[in-house]
């Protein structure tokens, strides 16, 4: 169970890794005012999302449900963290959505939604590690 703990994790990792990165290049191409940054955006923001992203997401998820299967924990704790990734998966598919927007150049928000926007992933993984590891309920 510690190598899927472990996979749990990496994985986890690696999808907050995205969605650090992914606003904040989203702020860097709302203020871009050139074609050629825009198109490079968009081929970063693109891999980005899909490439390391979505099957970090995927990964931490199933990961997460095999230890959960594994282990049979529950919990005050558990139950608001697993509110949290849920949060979490519709603020993902929130970003693709405004992938999808730069990609056929329809955004209409300002680099400075987007500085405010990435924020959110910060709070929520400071909230569950909180939760997980001091288990106040």
């Amino acid at each position: 169970m510690l190598w899927v703990k472990a996979g749990h994790i990496i994985f986890m990792v690696t999808w907050f890794a995205g969605m650090f990165y992914l606003p904040r290049l989203f702020v860097y191409h709302a203020m871009s005012d050139d074609q050629i940054s825009h198109e490079r955006f968009k081929i970063m923001e693109r891999k980005l999302y899909y490439g390391i992203m979505t099957p970090g997401g995927i990964l931490t998820i199933i990961f997460g449900l095999w230890l959960w299967l594994g282990y049979g924990i529950s919990g005050g704790w558990l139950y608001t963290k697993i509110a949290i990734v849920i949060a979490l998966v519709f603020y993902h598919i929130y970003c693709g959505k405004l992938l999808l927007d730069f990609k056929h150049n329809r955004n209409r928000h300002s680099h400075i939604y987007y500085r405010w926007f990435n924020e959110a992933p910060v709070i929520a993984l400071i909230a569950i590690i909180i939760l997980v590891e001091v288990k106040p309920f």
